[in-house]
């Protein structure tokens, strides 16, 4: 990021706490070799894992299973022109400890859409990155938009 556009570089702690304030994201991942986007409701769990529930007969359950996959969450005011987004990459795999199972289900993401069969899908942190905008000025001065 160029030091004066407008935006700044979050943390790892920052993106965390970022992400449990809101609860859709989207997730990038493969499908038929081709990149693929589904908007998804999300938590996280203790360790920090990003947690998805989903069919366990759904495509995207099939897909993701032992990939590596991108999760984004942002949230944007475009009034003021600001808002922030956070990416987290790693390997995604399906939970299949049964005891884990169920304290997910306790514990995990609620469905909207809920399914006669659900899994858990995981996505390890491995990358954590973010970046905000405040107010869309930078050193160049405020956006034409304003």
């Amino acid at each position: 990021m160029d030091a004066n556009d407008g935006f700044r570089e979050l943390d790892r702690q920052e993106c965390v706490r970022l992400l449990t304030t809101v609860p859709v994201g989207r997730i990038v991942y493969t499908r038929r070799a081709l990149p693929a986007v589904l908007p998804v409701t999300f938590g996280l769990d203790v360790d920090g894992a990003v947690l998805l529930r989903t069919s366990a007969f759904s495509d995207l359950a099939d897909a993701v299973d032992g990939a590596v996959v991108a999760f984004e969450a942002d949230e944007v005011n475009a009034a003021a022109h600001s808002g922030w987004s956070v990416v987290v990459t790693g390997a995604a795999g399906l939970v299949a400890d049964p005891a884990e199972h169920a304290r997910l289900l306790r514990t995990g993401p609620p469905s909207w859409v809920p399914a006669r069969h659900e899994v858990f899908v995981r996505i390890e942190p491995e990358l954590v990155t973010g970046r905000g905008l405040v107010g869309g000025t930078s050193l160049y001065g405020l956006s034409s938009l304003l």
